[in-house]
This record gives structure tokens, C-alpha cells and sequence, in this order.
């Protein structure tokens, strides 16, 4: 059973309020805590709220918003516990950013002001994924909703992750009969066929983080069936000309690195009951210079076009990492500084 650490006590303004919030499963309460209260400390930490554990019973006390938020955090952290999901360091985080929203963004559909947030969730039979930005609500939102969603932003904000998850949740539940994953081959700088093996030991290197979703979502011996069978089928940008993919969820991962001709192509591809989701991150092209971006004009032009979504994630959208969010902070000053001629 964990003990819960002394931790100082915050001085109380006049403004201050104090709630008691209680739990009916004592086991569950003890997980939402975390052992030795450690996502009590962290909630107290980000949001301002003096929190005290007793049992199954939590008093937080702070300012009214600081007491709303913090008990949106701990309903919605106790709600995954009872869907029998964990509750990670993560997850706590996920819920944080969630309630800790500016008002503007609370008129999203997907969350609930009052006792609860509630985020939009993928879930197959390994593992179910919980938004943890508003950024990534949206997008989920959006892939369940639209035919073509780009989603546009740094690397860590979970984009292509989130897509791979969903794809894999589709095909479980027999919404749609394949999934396609194309990425173009430039980052390493040589041709595929100077690459030694077959067609998919060749391009293995560039698809990693989709595997690596994958694996994440499904059992490794289903997706190597499901890769042998062609269910799962890797398709290099370059060989996508003249097919029409239907039934499928068909994801291009680094899209910035598509020239405006390649992806017009993959984009006319799209077939009868098929969804794309087109990830990028605008900051990391590599195409030679002068070649414009395919992933970057397509935004342009199809931005407002109906069926469409485009998600632009930010550094406040990072999930990886707390260091990666200020490593991505510091080149984004970098890049504004350069762009007005201030370096």
C-alpha cells in the first residue's frame, strides 16, 4: 500500500475554496492517486490546488477555476480507471493539458465543462489511446469524421502514432479491409533500388515509426499476418501511380518531403470507402532545393474544401518527452528571430 509524502502547504489567499471529492472504489482511488500520491503531486504542481488523500476520499483546496480544473482532472483520470484502462504519468499530463484549455477552446465538442472532460479515445484490443492535448481530440475527431485529414505539426505531438492507432482500430473492426502506409524515401538520400532485399526490406527503414505503432496497437504476430497476407500493405510513394485504394485507410508520413506532382497523385488515389490521413512537419524538409513541398501547397489549396480537415499541432502539443517541448520552443524562437532578420 503506498504512503503518502509531507508535502509543504501552500498559502491560502481569501479567495480560496475547499471541496471534497470522493471515490467508491478504494483500489481504484489508490491508483488514481499514484503511488505515494505522485499525480496528486503533479496536479498540485501544474494546476495550483493544495491536495490531501485520506482513503478513498481526496480535499483540494485553492482558487475556484484552480478547483474546477483539478476536479475535471481526477472525474476523468477515475472514469478511465473504471473502463479498466491504467493511468500513466502520461495520461495524468493528457488530462492536465485538457482542463488547463484557455476558455475559448472549452466550446470544443469534445469536452464536457462541468464534472468531466471527455476525450476522444482509439481503442483496439491491445490498448486503447486517450487524446492528451486538445490539439490531438480534434484530430481524432476529425479522421472519424472526414475522408482526407492532414495533420501538420513538430515531431512528438503524436500524429502519425495517432493515425496508425486509428487505422488499426478500423481494420479490427472490420470498417474497412486494408491499411496502406507510404512514406517518400529521401532522408537517407539513395535510390530504393540501390537498397539491398525485397520490396519491404527496402523501404523497412523509412516505415519505422508506423511498425512501431503498430506494434503498439496490435499483437506482433497478428501484424506479421497481416503484413504477409497484404491486409497491411507497405506501397512506396514512388509505385502508388494508377491505383484507386479502396476500403482502406491509406497514411503518408512525412509528407513534406513529397513534391507537389507526387502528391497530387497519392491524393486522386482515393477510392470508394477509404480514408487518408497525410502527416507532416513543415520544419524538416528535405527535397532538394527550389522543389516546392507537396504536403505545404496542398494545404494551401485545399484548405476549406469540404470532407477535408487540416490539424496544425503545435510545441504546447508535444507528448513526448518534456524536454522535447522545449527543444522545439527553442528552434521555433530560433526560426522567428531568423525571419526577421534578427540573426
Amino acid at each position: 500500500m503506498a504512503v503518502s509524502r509531507p508535502r509543504p502547504k501552500r498559502e491560502r489567499s481569501a479567495t480560496s475554496e475547499e471541496i471534497e471529492l470522493v471515490f467508491d472504489d478504494n483500489r481504484l482511488a489508490s491508483a488514481l492517486f499514484g503511488e505515494y500520491d505522485q499525480n496528486l503531486a503533479l496536479i498540485e504542481r501544474r494546476i495550483g490546488v493544495e491536495a490531501v488523500a485520506r482513503g478513498n476520499v481526496v480535499r483540494l483546496i485553492g482558487e475556484p477555476d484552480e478547483l474546477r480544473q483539478a476536479r475535471a482532472i481526477l472525474n476523468t483520470l477515475y472514469q478511465r480507471l473504471l473502463e479498466g484502462h491504467d493511468v500513466l504519468q502520461g495520461d495524468v499530463e493528457g488530462a492536465i493539458r485538457m482542463a488547463d484549455t484557455p476558455g475559448a477552446q472549452w466550446s470544443l465538442p469534445s469536452l464536457e465543462t462541468g464534472s468531466r472532460v471527455q476525450l476522444a479515445q482509439i481503442g483496439t484490443r491491445k490498448r486503447s489511446v486517450t487524446a492528451r492535448t486538445p490539439r490531438q481530440d480534434v484530430y481524432i475527431r476529425a479522421m472519424d469524421r472526414c475522408e482526407l485529414i492532414f495533420g501538420i505539426g513538430p515531431a512528438g505531438t503524436g500524429k502519425t502514432y495517432l493515425a496508425v492507432a486509428f487505422a488499426a482500430a478500423l481494420l479490427e473492426r472490420g470498417d474497412i479491409e486494408r491499411i496502406i502506409l507510404s512514406r517518400p524515401a529521401v532522408e537517407a538520400g539513395e535510390r530504393l533500388g540501390f537498397l539491398p532485399g525485397d520490396m519491404r526490406e527496402k523501404v523497412d527503414p523509412y516505415l519505422r515509426p508506423l511498425y512501431d505503432a503498430l506494434y503498439d496497437m496490435m499483437a506482433a504476430d497478428k501484424v506479421e499476418r497481416l503484413l504477409a497476407s497484404g491486409t497491411i500493405e507497405i506501397a512506396p510513394l514512388a509505385f502508388m501511380r494508377g491505383r484507386t485504394l479502396a476500403h482502406s485507410v491509406v497514411i503518408l508520413d512525412e509528407a513534406q518531403n513529397t513534391t507537389a506532382m507526387q502528391m497530387k497523385m497519392f491524393l486522386t488515389r482515393l477510392g470508394e470507402g477509404s480514408k487518408m490521413v497525410v502527416t507532416g512537419d513543415p520544419t524538416q524538409i528535405d527535397l532538394r532545393e527550389g522543389d516546392i513541398s507537396g504536403l505545404m501547397e496542398a494545404t494551401r489549396i485545399l484548405n476549406g474544401v469540404e470532407g477535408i480537415e487540416i490539424v496544425r499541432f503545435g510545441a504546447e502539443d508535444v507528448v513526448r518527452h518534456a524536454l522535447v517541448q522545449r527543444i522545439v520552443d527553442a528552434y521555433d524562437k530560433q526560426s522567428r528571430a531568423v525571419s526577421k532578420g534578427e540573426l
